[in-house]
């Protein structure tokens, strides 16, 4: 119980009245211009809630009721997550009802792609223990990489990072952010739709070939036809509104990568190995020619494991609070995703340079192998479900990297005029850019010669980035473990990619580099 005098009276003034006895509590105000009454120095310091000032009344209220219900709920929510407006109207982050299975749906239709068949090409140079070795490091490298992304998607002050770009401006500085981070996710985005684009067209036009035959008098497309046949669907697909409209397609995507995946090294060991399999690296004309070509295998397995551009947008489809935060289920969804990632990557690396060994060097990738060498004694059922496989993933593929891209160009619409896109403006946004796409792909058939030293730029956002940015903004104790871990591979990040790219450039000047601008082959 709390006495209170009243101090504008006294016994000389008022007689007989001399303490004024409240049996009420006192009201407890957290109210920092009120701390020095010795009064409420007897109250509680800290309410029960941050936000919701308990008020003990002798009888029931409404207000009462009220304020509990509230306070129920803030301390269920836990914190106020701050949304822009905006967000509501851009593709990735209009829909917020995502969970862990779309999460993982999204992961391997963007993780497991056309990359992983180049594996076995890095082992020709690497051998059988260092590639083995070097695979591994990546794996689990990239996969801490992921992890620091997830965490770093919601600050502490409860703003969420649902794009690659935001993060990186966040924590580097607006100028600094940009220019570390734009050109490379613009080229992990675009680039890779042109890429696929040159994928799934080349890819029909095989499958074409294998189901009609010699035989058949159906007249032959040409590759740019093929492009055009594969734009079209692309374009198609891409008129779902946002990313968690293309759950459906994204699980398409991963149905389709694991088994053309699963189908090419077992198909591959089934058959045997050919004639004149040697294992022994291919003979350099010198250390230094040989010690880049160490750097282009590397930089082969690093470029293997993609879409870290895109985990930041996959977990921004997430509902998300303080009691339930997007990085439970979104962790959750990448584990399993990835579980199956290395169940599909490392057979395919080990089988498929246990088959063709230094012949991958004639062939590029593993696909190209399996057709040249096991066209005669393997069904057509099979070489054609392979590469329907392919297309399909393709097209699946194309959805997911083609999203930022979308969204970057409604964000400048909605930014400048302050509502939404119209429907048709979104369809516009959409073929314009399949359409860009296609041209490039048409114009510059040589660009996949330069995925190597356009992945060597790009290195930095899958290896390194995420580790500086967690210093930046976690800001872990000095030469702490997780402070000099995250420094270490930081650094040794961006040294890979400098030696990735300079092994590139090595590569184009010792080899050359055939340049046809509209003849696309």
């Amino acid at each position: 119980m709390g006495e209170l005098v009243d101090v504008h009276s006294s016994p000389a003034t008022r007689p007989g009245l001399e303490t004024l006895i409240i049996s009420a509590p006192p009201l407890q105000l957290n109210c920092p211009s009120m701390t020095r009454s010795p009064l409420l120095d007897s109250a509680p310091k800290t309410p029960k809630s941050p936000f919701v000032t308990r008020l003990m009344t002798p009888v029931a209220s409404p207000m009462k009721k009220a304020i509990a219900s509230m306070q129920g709920y803030l301390e269920e929510v836990g914190q106020f997550t701050k949304l822009d407006p905006q967000e509501a109207w851009l593709p990735i982050t209009e829909s917020r009802n995502g969970n862990a299975y779309y999460s993982a749906f999204h992961t391997l239709s963007s993780g497991i792609g056309f990359q992983a068949l180049v594996l076995p090409l890095a082992f020709t140079t690497l051998g059988w223990v260092w590639g083995i070795i070097c695979l591994s490091l990546a794996f689990t490298w990239q996969l801490y990489t992921l992890w620091l992304l997830i965490q770093l998607h919601e600050s502490e002050s409860g703003m969420r990072y649902s794009r690659y770009l935001r993060l990186s401006m966040a924590a580097f500085g607006e100028k600094l952010g940009k220019l570390l981070a734009l050109f490379p996710i613009m080229y992990l985005s675009g680039g890779t739709c042109v890429t696929l684009i040159m994928i799934g067209g080349g890819t029909m036009k095989i499958f074409f070939q294998i189901v009609c035959g010699n035989t058949c008098s159906a007249k032959q497309l040409s590759v740019v036809e093929w492009y055009v046949v594969f734009t079209c669907l692309a374009i198609l697909l891409a008129q779902l509104p946002n990313l968690n409209s293309i759950a459906g397609v994204s699980l398409v995507g991963a149905i389709t990568a694991i088994s053309y995946s699963s189908l090419i090294w077992i198909v591959s060991i089934t058959h045997g190995r050919p004639a004149g399999v040697s294992y022994d690296p291919p003979e350099a004309n010198s250390e230094v020619a040989r010690l880049f070509s160490i750097f282009n295998a590397l930089g082969i397995i690093a470029f293997a494991f993609r879409g870290h551009n895109l985990v930041l947008e996959i977990q921004g489809t997430m509902p998300s609070s303080g009691k339930h935060p997007s990085r439970i289920p979104m962790w959750r969804g990448v584990k399993l995703a990835y579980l199956i990632v290395a169940a599909c990557l490392f057979p395919l690396a080990i089988g498929g340079f246990w088959a063709y060994g230094n012949l991958m060097s004639e062939n590029g990738w593993i696909l190209s192998a399996l057709y040249n060498y096991h066209k005669l004694d393997t069904s057509k059922l099979l070489l054609g479900l392979a590469s329907l496989l392919v297309v399909v993933n393709s097209l699946s593929s194309f959805q997911i990297y083609a999203m930022p891209v979308f969204d970057n160009l409604e964000f400048r619409y909605t930014s400048k005029w302050r509502r939404p896109c119209p429907r048709w403006l979104r369809t516009g946004i959409r073929v314009f850019f399949g359409c860009l796409a296609f041209f490039i792909a048409v114009a510059l058939p040589f660009l996949p010669s330069l995925a190597g030293l356009i992945g060597g730029i790009a290195l930095p956002i899958t290896l390194a980035y995420p580790c500086l940015m967690w210093v930046i903004i976690k800001k872990p104790q000095k030469f702490s473990p997780s402070w000099c871990l995250n420094w270490a591979l930081g650094v040794l990040g961006m040294v890979l990619s400098v030696l990735v790219t300079t092994g590139a450039i090595w590569g184009i000047v010792t080899k050359g580099l055939q340049i046809r601008f509209f003849k696309p082959q």
